[in-house]
């Protein structure tokens, strides 16, 4: 845990981000509750399987929150993300 957890470089988000992420991961939330109680066959990990268009655009919608938190762009790739996810553990790393 002090070499990921710990140095892992959270964003700082302000009062209107943190507002911003809050309400798009509720409605992310709301989304899957609402098809899984639709459909009592179906389980968190079908529909993450099934990868609805609703359900991408939820967490795209996050994700762009949290991008926004972090002071980047939204349109990232995962490798552009997780590069600069390390730079800052390593720079926070060094510190601590």
């Amino acid at each position: 845990p002090t070499t990921c957890f710990e140095t892992f470089p959270f964003p700082a988000p302000d009062e209107a981000q943190t507002a911003s992420i809050a309400e798009v991961a509720k409605r992310l939330d709301e989304l899957r509750t609402g098809a899984l109680a639709n459909d009592p066959k179906l389980t968190l990990t079908a529909l993450y399987n099934k990868r609805p268009t609703w359900l991408q655009n939820a967490h795209a919608a996050l994700d762009a929150a949290v991008m926004a938190a972090y002071g980047w762009p939204a349109d990232l790739t995962d490798e552009q993300v997780l590069e600069r996810l390390l730079a800052l553990n390593l720079a926070r790393a060094a510190v601590g």
